[in-house]
């Protein structure tokens, strides 16, 4: 089992930024894909950035990319999502998740261990 837990979000202006946690507990070793995906009220949870745990491959989805950073500490169990020149549409509840296969990121399937999410609210 895995445990994840998030932190880092809360309220701020357009052009600002955050940087989001995930500290992972248990039997953090089995992971091979560590990723974040974000859901705003009435939309489906989309990917946003992955992390291979060895080597630390990054990927990112379009609307990110350039902005958003994902970095990892393996020492500490934790992942990073440094946010910025956030936008209001970057409003939603951040999830960090943890797969124990190498599928492709951006399958929510293929995630085993799920955070109970931290609200980000970007206003303009």
């Amino acid at each position: 089992q895995v445990q994840l837990v998030e932190s880092g979000g809360g309220l701020v202006q357009a052009g600002d930024s955050l940087r989001l946690s995930c500290a992972a507990s248990g039997r953090i070793s089995s992971t091979h894909i560590m990723a974040w995906f974000r859901q705003a009220p009435g939309t489906e949870r989309e990917p946003v950035a992955g992390i291979r745990r060895t080597g630390g491959l990054t990927y990112y989805s379009d609307p990110v990319k350039g902005r958003f950073t994902i970095s990892s500490d393996n020492a500490k169990n934790t992942v990073y999502l440094q946010m910025n020149s956030l936008k209001p549409e970057d409003t939603a509840v951040y999830y960090c998740a943890a797969a124990l296969t190498m599928s492709p990121w951006t399958r929510r399937d293929v995630y085993n261990y799920w955070g109970q999410g931290t609200q980000v609210t970007v206003s303009s």
